[in-house]
C-alpha cells in the first residue's frame, strides 16, 4: 500500500514537472532563458520547452509602454518655479539587454525620465517652455533614447502634458500679454498715421502742380459743407473782383 502511494506521488510529481516545462509566449512576448544561472538564449513566441531545475525563463513584453511621469518641480533659466509632468512612449527592442543590463527597466526608465525632464527644461526660459513644446519634447526624447539604448530600450516619443504656474505668475503673464497687445495697437496706429501723412503729402504735391484741380477740390469741399443747412458758409472772393466793384463808373 505504501509503495502504491509513493508511486502515485512520484507519478503526479513527474506530470507536474512535465507541464511546468511547457511555456507559451504570445506574439508580443519573449522569454529570456538562463541555464544554470548563465544566459542561454531568447526564445519565443509560441511553445517553449524549459528544463525544470536547470533552466529559468524571464518573460518580457515587447509592446509600447506608456509611462506617466509624475509632476516635477522645475526651475527655469529665468528663475521661475513651475511644475511639469509628461508622458513617455517606449518599448523593449532587445530583451536580453533589458533583463541583464538593468535590474528593473521600467523603474529605471521612470527615474531617468524624471531627472532628464528637470535637467532639460531647466536650461530654457519660461516663454520657451510655454511656446516651444515640440522642440523641448524632441530634446528630451533624444537624451532619454541615448541613455536607454544600453538597456535595449527605444524611447519613441515624449509629450509634455501640463505646465502648472502659481497665481502670481499667471497674473504677471496676463499683464505682460495685455501690455504687448497695447504696444501692438500703438504701433499699428502710428503706422497708419505715417501712411496717411504720406498719402496726404502726395495729394498736396499733385494739387499744387495743377491749380485747376485745387479749385475743383475747393468747390467740392464747399458743396459738402452746403449739405448741412445749419452751416454758415463764408465764401472768399478774389481781390481782383473786389477792386472791380470798388472802382466808380465813368
Amino acid at each position: 500500500m505504501a509503495f502504491q502511494l509513493s508511486f502515485a506521488a512520484l507519478t503526479l510529481l513527474l506530470i507536474a514537472l512535465l507541464f511546468s516545462a511547457f511555456r507559451i509566449f504570445r506574439e508580443y512576448e519573449r522569454g529570456v532563458v538562463f541555464q544554470l544561472g548563465r544566459f542561454w538564449r531568447v526564445k519565443g513566441p509560441g511553445l517553449v520547452i524549459i528544463i525544470p531545475g536547470i533552466q529559468q525563463v524571464v518573460r518580457v513584453d515587447l509592446r509600447t509602454v506608456v509611462l506617466d511621469v509624475p509632476p516635477q518641480d522645475v526651475i527655469t533659466r529665468d528663475n521661475v518655479s513651475v511644475k511639469v509632468n509628461a508622458v513617455i512612449y517606449f518599448r523593449v527592442l532587445d530583451a536580453q539587454r533589458a533583463i541583464i543590463q538593468v535590474e528593473n527597466f521600467l523603474t529605471a526608465t521612470s527615474q531617468l525620465a524624471q531627472t532628464t525632464l528637470r535637467a532639460v527644461l531647466g536650461k530654457h526660459e519660461l516663454d520657451e517652455l510655454l511656446a516651444e513644446r515640440e522642440r523641448l519634447n524632441a530634446d528630451i526624447q533624444q537624451v532619454l533614447d541615448a541613455q536607454t539604448d544600453a538597456w535595449g530600450i527605444k524611447v519613441a516619443n515624449v509629450e509634455i502634458k501640463h505646465v502648472d504656474l502659481n497665481e502670481s505668475m499667471i497674473r504677471a503673464i496676463a499683464k505682460q500679454a495685455e501690455a504687448e497687445r497695447e504696444r501692438r495697437a500703438k504701433v499699428i496706429h502710428a503706422e497708419g498715421e505715417l501712411q496717411a501723412s504720406e498719402k496726404l503729402m502726395q495729394a498736396a504735391e499733385m494739387l499744387g502742380r495743377q491749380p485747376g484741380a485745387m479749385q475743383l477740390r475747393y468747390m467740392q469741399t464747399l458743396s459738402n459743407i452746403a449739405g448741412d443747412k445749419s452751416s454758415t458758409i463764408v465764401f472768399p472772393l478774389p481781390i481782383e473782383m473786389l477792386q472791380g466793384l470798388a472802382e466808380p463808373k465813368r
